[in-house]
């Protein structure tokens, strides 16, 4: 607890056993108004210093306002007891809700720890000088030693480290860095000393943007947040009014038709209406539960740029995918290996890296990689690369060709065409064919069941657009079940396609499209709901898109989906809950049905009920990951 809120809980246990003590004084009149005006001022004297400030700037209708006239009522009509426990009440209500709120932004405040304090910026003469991150200029050398946050993105000059990149990603899986490799700020550096050079100002940098994007979340309210703001605007002077009515208008229209005006008895009324009004448990619960539902999802590396996204992703009806970095790695690797005659897999795979040793092509090195041992390069000579064709070198004297087929048919060799999709490289040596090498985007392992789930939180379509052949395309969608795919699409393309879809939808319906967010901007842009994968360090993804996902996961867009409806699942429950208590308390109390103990379980019971269920919102259980 805060310094304020131990305060206040102070206030409301001396309040209490001031209270308790009195129930036991026999006193009346004079006596017993000033001993039960002690706790009351205790406890109650800040809401009755705001609701005078709230008069005087012209702001009447709040539930300070309510709370003072209420009490002040009470204690006039010599309900000293009954004005004093609805105070002492509503303080409780008003700690629970401070507590709930505080634990709702330690979710948000965790993510918030990863701002730097300080850079360790490299002088002239070797030493090392700590100094505001923000005046670290771009190309400066600053050094991360172990169990400090790397306070701006940079490429590591010397050392090599583990980092921690679980505050942004919401995942333990450490990540390994070398000497050439970019580094993004937010991370723990977790064991090597680090020297990087810096490739933005920390005003461009990763942490940056991701800080200003939570911290601004607040400000895109929900439809649902607008409308019970707009709700309260209206409904606070209104029941005022009424209770001025029950309290003024009731017993003035009895001494017009000649019965006893009751004055006391409607002023209770009144007053006890005043007290059932408050809408604390709307105006509170609300908010907390979209606040909740967004800090809960950046514990999980998913970072919501507003309510009003939270609330439009729980209506998501189709998901759109692009291919490369979304559902595949984005990287080459041989998927198959097909050797021919009296080569085997190893000795196939060994020749055609030896002949692609020396060039920097992707598929080059993708075969390099899967070799994986260096390749001696004086086994290697007479090398020539034959454009749109491939390879041809001496390997160990012998005369290796790889490349594709048009390779294979200008040595006169018929190959084999494979089924599967991919890139193929095919190799012959000393003029005969030896097999081929299929090289393949790779499936993500999460990928299938990530389609899986997606089916399960109730998806009526996945589509997926890429600019890939069709071959390749048509062989990701089958092995995923994705219900359309359409291929060979250029960036503008993608935007039409989306557009089509976004014609033949249904009008409550949400089309989300979700893209690696580098080369998926101007789709991101235009679908419903703009969901960035994989968005750790891309600059272009936390501008355009609204929902991020800092890592590769593709199952976090199902549970972010999950998330989303779990928390309009709880605004709707708070909701209908709270009217609906309220309203029979209210027709109760104006038919004096209601004392004021109803009335402050009306209020404050409702508000405790409320702000409980809201706080379920931060958790994301066994449930919400599992499909």
């Amino acid at each position: 607890m805060t310094k304020k809120q131990k305060r206040v809980l102070c206030r409301i246990l001396l309040s209490f056993g001031l209270m308790v003590i009195l129930a036991f004084v026999p006193a009346e009149g004079i006596l017993k108004f000033g001993l039960y005006l002690i706790p009351y001022l205790i406890i109650g004297y800040d809401i009755l210093k705001k609701a005078v400030l709230g008069i005087l700037h012209g702001e009447v209708f709040d539930e300070n306002f309510l709370m003072a006239v209420a009490t002040v009522g009470a204690f006039a009509l010599g309900e000293y007891q009954e004005g004093a426990a609805v105070m002492l009440f509503y303080q409780i209500g008003e700690l629970f809700q401070s507590v709930a709120v505080g634990r709702s932004r330690r979710n948000i405040s965790a993510l918030m720890d990863i701002r730097p304090d300080y850079a360790n910026l490299e002088k002239e003469d070797g030493s090392l000088e700590q100094v505001d991150p923000e005046e670290v200029e771009i190309g400066s050398v600053i050094v991360v030693k172990p169990g400090e946050k790397i306070p701006i993105d940079g490429e590591v000059l010397e050392g090599s480290s583990v980092l921690n990149t679980s505050a942004l990603t919401g995942e333990s899986l450490p990540r390994e860095v070398t000497v050439g490799d970019a580094c993004i700020s937010g991370c723990v550096n977790e064991s090597g000393l680090l020297k990087l050079r810096t490739t933005k100002e920390f005003g461009e940098s990763t942490v940056s943007k991701i800080l200003d994007l939570v911290e601004n979340s607040s400000m895109k309210k929900a439809r649902t947040e607008n409308f019970i703001t707009r709700f309260a605007h209206y409904y606070t002077p209104t029941v005022c009014y009424g209770a001025l009515a029950l309290a003024l208008g009731v017993p003035l229209l009895n001494l017009l038709l000649g019965h006893p005006a009751a004055w006391g008895d409607w002023i209770t009324r009144a007053l006890t209406f005043l007290v059932i009004s408050c809408p604390c448990a709307l105006v509170i619960s609300i908010p907390l539960s979209f606040f909740g539902g967004i800090g809960g999802a950046s514990a999980k590396g998913i970072l919501i740029k507003g309510s009003n996204y939270l609330e439009l992703l729980s209506q998501t009806k189709y998901v759109v995918m692009d291919k490369t970095g979304t559902l595949t790695k984005g990287v080459f690797q041989v998927t198959e290996i097909h050797p021919e005659g009296q080569f085997t897999r190893e000795s196939l795979l060994e020749l055609a890296a030896c002949a692609e040793s020396y060039s920097n092509h992707p598929i080059s090195k993708s075969l390099r990689q899967a070799y994986g041992k260096e390749v001696d390069a004086e086994r290697v000579s007479d090398i020539q690369e034959i454009s749109g064709h491939g390879v041809t070198a001496l390997v160990d004297g012998r005369k290796v060709a790889a490349g594709n087929g048009k390779l294979m048919r200008q040595l006169g060799l018929s190959a084999d065409e494979p089924e599967a999709a991919g890139t193929v490289v095919y190799v012959a040596v000393d003029g005969v064919y030896a097999g081929y090498l299929l090289i393949a985007d790779v499936l993500k392992e999460e990928s299938a069941r990530a389609l899986k789930e997606l089916k399960a939180a109730g998806i009526k379509k996945t589509v997926m657009l890429t600019g890939d052949g069709k071959k390749a395309a048509e062989s990701v969608a089958a092995q995923l079940s994705i219900d359309e795919v359409r291929s060979e699409l250029l960036p503008e393309d993608k935007v039409e396609q989306v557009e089509a879809l976004l014609a033949s939808k249904g009008k409550k319906e949400v089309l989300a499209f979700v893209g690696d967010g580098i080369n998926d901007a101007p789709v991101l842009s235009r679908a419903d709901i703009g969901i960035a994968m994989g968005a750790l360090g891309s600059d272009a993804a936390i501008e355009a898109a609204d929902i991020v996902l800092m890592d590769d996961n593709p199952r976090k867009i199902a549970l972010a989906i999950r998330i989303s409806r779990k928390c309009m699942r709880i605004v709707y429950e708070n909701i209908v809950f709270a009217i609906g208590v309220k309203f029979l308390c209210l027709v109760l109390g104006a038919l004096g049905k209601a004392s004021m103990w109803l009335a402050i379980f009306a209020d404050v019971g409702v508000m405790v009920i409320a702000v409980l269920n809201a706080i379920r919102c931060l958790k994301v259980n066994a449930g919400d990951l599992e499909a």
